[in-house]
């Protein structure tokens, strides 16, 4: 009888065990295609203080987009974002990416403090940002005043 008691004790265990994990690997399935499904894709040339620089010094309209993978609000930005360099009236637009989650140095040398903050400069003088806007009027208007100078 004990022998017996103790096998099902054993039993009982691996299958506790063969629960667990099977219950571990589902959660991590389940993290992993939340965040693929809130994930953004990246808008414009991730961001380098040499190539700013460089479209600084050319005089060239420049979008800082200001993202981080898990924003609802950048997420709303994006497809706005990603289709400015074909309107015509943004023509030679240049677009850089900051990672809000990494590019820390980058946020305090342009002074921004959240994500989804969007700026504009034309050349080395910026005319204007934003923060948390999703309207497409409104930064298509943000934009044009890269172009107005």
């Amino acid at each position: 009888m004990i022998a017996t008691a103790a096998t099902a004790l054993d039993h009982r265990a691996r299958l506790a065990t063969r629960i667990a994990v099977t219950a571990a690997a589902l959660l991590l399935a389940l993290v992993a295609t939340l965040f693929a499904a809130t994930a953004r894709a990246e808008v414009g040339t991730p961001f380098t203080p040499a190539a700013f620089e460089a479209a600084q010094k050319a005089g060239k309209p420049i979008l800082i987009d200001v993202n981080a993978p898990w924003c609802p609000v950048c997420k709303a930005q994006a497809p706005t974002l990603a289709a400015l360099p074909a309107v015509p009236e943004f023509k030679g637009l240049t677009v850089f990416s900051v990672d809000f989650d990494t590019q820390k140095d980058v946020l305090r040398s342009l002074g921004v403090q959240k994500q989804s903050t969007l700026i504009v400069f034309a050349g080395a003088k910026e005319t204007g940002r934003t923060v948390g806007d999703t309207d497409p009027a409104s930064i298509r208007k943000l934009v044009a005043t890269a172009f107005a100078g």
